[in-house]
Formats: C-alpha cells, sequence, structure tokens
C-alpha cells in the first residue's frame, strides 16, 4: 500500500477488533501518514499487534529495525524485499537490528515529555478496553501540571471513548471547550464564582480530551493545533482580568491601587514566563520543564491556569475570592522568579562549555 506521503507500507495478516473506532490496519495507515520527513525502503505491521505511535516514529528513524514482542515481529523498517519475506513468515531478518519489547527498552518521546517504555500488546476483542486505556494514557504528557496529571485522567478517559466512539473530531471537542471557557470569562465577570468554575472545569477537562482524542485516533492536524493551543494561550488572562472585575459584584473588591498591583504582577508575570520558556527553546532546544529532574517536578504546580484555578478553588472554599486572587499574584511572582533562576543557570551552564540537555534523554542513554 502506498500512502500519502510516499511511504510504502506493508500490513500483513486481518483483523476486524476495532480500536478507538477504526481497524488496525487504518490505525497504521494514519500513522505512517503522520511521519515527517524522507523515508527509504517499506514500513511493515504485523496487524495481530497494536503499538504506541512512539514505536513508529522510532522505527522510521532507523532504516533495519524489527521490534518483536517474545521473538514474534511486530513492526519493522525494511530496506529491501527479503528482508519483506522473511517477515512475512513471522521470523526476524539475520541482517536487521532487534527491539525486543520484552527486554524494557525506554523511549524518549519530546513531544510528550517523558520517557518509558511504549506499550506492545495483541489486538483481541477481549484485549482491545485494555489496550485503548494504555494508548490513551500514553498520550499523556510525562511532565504536566500536578490536575491533568493526577486528578482528572479517568473522567478524561470516559469522555475520549465517547468522543471516538460517536465520530467526533478533536476540533469539535475544542469548540465545544471553548463555549465553556468564553462562559466562564463571563460568569467570572459578574461574580458567579462557583458557577464560572463549573463551566472553567468543563473547559479544562475538554482541553485533555481534544489532545488524547486527536493522538489515539491519530486525527491531529496543524490548524486543529493552533486553535488548541491558540486558545490555551490566549484566556488566562481574561479569567483573571473578570475575576478581579466580579470581586466588585459581591462586595469584596479590592482597593484601587492594590488591584492594579495584583492585576500587573498576574498578567505581567504570565507573558514574562512565556516569553522565558519561548527563549529557553530557542536558545537551548528544549523544553525549560525537562532540564533536569527538579525542573519537571516544578512544571507540577507552576503559576499556569490550572493551579491558578486550584488556589482560587480554595479561596472560594473559605468564601474569600479576592484573597484567591492575591494568592495567584504571590504565586505568580514566585513562579517567575523560578523561571529566572532556572534559565540563569543553564547560560551559567553553557558559558562553563557544558551542554543543557533533558535529564529523560541522558535517562534513554
Amino acid at each position: 500500500m502506498q500512502t500519502k506521503n510516499g511511504v510504502t507500507l506493508l500490513l500483513h495478516g486481518k483483523n476486524d477488533t476495532l480500536i478507538w473506532g477504526m481497524t488496525n490496519a487504518e490505525r497504521g495507515r494514519r500513522l505512517v501518514e503522520k511521519l515527517q520527513g524522507n523515508i527509504s525502503g517499506s514500513l511493515w505491521i504485523n496487524l495481530a499487534y497494536v503499538f504506541d505511535p512512539q514505536w513508529i516514529s522510532y522505527v522510521h528513524d532507523n532504516p533495519g529495525t524489527v521490534l518483536t514482542i517474545g521473538g514474534v515481529p511486530v513492526l519493522a523498517h525494511v530496506t529491501d524485499d527479503g528482508a519483506a519475506e522473511t517477515l512475512a513468515a513471522l521470523q526476524v531478518p539475520a541482517e536487521m537490528s532487534v527491539m525486543e519489547y520484552r527486554d524494557g527498552p525506554r523511549i524518549h518521546n519530546p513531544s510528550l515529555r517523558k520517557l518509558e517504555t511504549p506499550f506492545v500488546r495483541e489486538l483481541t476483542p477481549a484485549t482491545v478496553k485494555e489496550i485503548e486505556r494504555q494508548s490513551y494514557f500514553g498520550a499523556y504528557k510525562g511532565v504536566t501540571d500536578i490536575l491533568t496529571k493526577y486528578l482528572w485522567p479517568e473522567l478524561a478517559l470516559v469522555l475520549t471513548r465517547f468522543a471516538a466512539r460517536i465520530g467526533m473530531t478533536p476540533n469539535m471537542v475544542t469548540a465545544i471547550g471553548a463555549v465553556g471557557c468564553v462562559a466562564a470569562t463571563f460568569l467570572f465577570y459578574y461574580g458567579y464564582f462557583w458557577t464560572g468554575m463549573a463551566a472553567g472545569f468543563v473547559f479544562m477537562v475538554l482541553d485533555t480530551v481534544d489532545g488524547k482524542l486527536a493522538r489515539c485516533t491519530i486525527t491531529s492536524s496543524y490548524w486543529g493545533n493552533i486553535f488548541d493551543h491558540g486558545l490555551d494561550l490566549v484566556h488566562p488572562p481574561f479569567w483573571w482580568v473578570a475575576w478581579a472585575v466580579g470581586l466588585g459584584a459581591v462586595g469584596l473588591s479590592l482597593p484601587e491601587d492594590q488591584l492594579s498591583l495584583v492585576l500587573i504582577v498576574i498578567l505581567g508575570g504570565y507573558v514574562l514566563q512565556r516569553i522565558i520558556e519561548g527563549i529557553f527553546i530557542r536558545a537551548f532546544g528544549q523544553h525549560i520543564h525537562v532540564w533536569r529532574p527538579m525542573d519537571s517536578w516544578f512544571r507540577l504546580i507552576t503559576a499556569r491556569r490550572n493551579p491558578n484555578m486550584l488556589l482560587l478553588f480554595i479561596s472560594m472554599i473559605f468564601g474569600r475570592p479576592d484573597i484567591g486572587l492575591i494568592a495567584v499574584a504571590w504565586w505568580t511572582l514566585i513562579s517567575l522568579a523560578v523561571h529566572m533562576v532556572q534559565i540563569i543557570q543553564a547560560w551559567m551552564v553553557r558559558m562553563r562549555g557544558g551542554e543543557i540537555v533533558s535529564w529523560l534523554e541522558q535517562e534513554q542513554g
């Protein structure tokens, strides 16, 4: 089979078991068509098995490599017809480099900021539910905020499965979430903080679902990423300003000079943190959050939307949304200071002749 990007896809066997609403053959085709760059030879897939997308990227980048499980070939990048014929007999060509899944090889995934052994499983009606679960959690970022990582993965899994079953696209999920995002802004503005947080919760969960749905169904797109990440980047300042205005509606408005200072710190700190993160990526070729284990840990709680919303939620429990906003300002200032220290330390390492290498890549090595 010749795919749209010119890669020859060799499918072995037949498997009618659906995963995320599609056949394994369709899944393999989508995975191959997402590959970037030039490729020589062909990609061979055993349809009796399903594997994490990281594997196809790894094999794609390493011609002559075959992934096996218990000695059975699952995925291979073949460069000659002889190797393809040997694989068709479910034998491993002697000239190929073998990656045995049961040996536990770990792969660094820079886009998802994690180091792990991606899953490989036999695909049958009895295993499909657990495979979808592994696929879903395999699509999770290893370095993210505390709520996304620990609070709502199970809820988002249920919603991701439902969306896949009824044929929703990731952009549809993002659009529904955007409605919740805008609703939360207006609700905060008029002082309906609990209702606004409920609308914000819907948006934050769906913000997880759309990305997982795109990765699990192999339907991510350029404009979908722009829509999703653009919304993520732009909306937080509007929430914080709306929250500040809403304090007046509930009789808890801050003094004008204090309110101005709080908003300057929150908005300025948010922008500066993002700028520092962008500079770090351009200067060192990686995210600031994956340089050292401490940097990855701090990403859990750094002053982004979700940790800030947690502070506001706690303040609402005590009936003091005004103190919550002040807490967000202080935490933004502290997080900005940490980011500044991180990038200064990185520049000092480089000036001394050292290299800035992600601890995840070092662990893989």
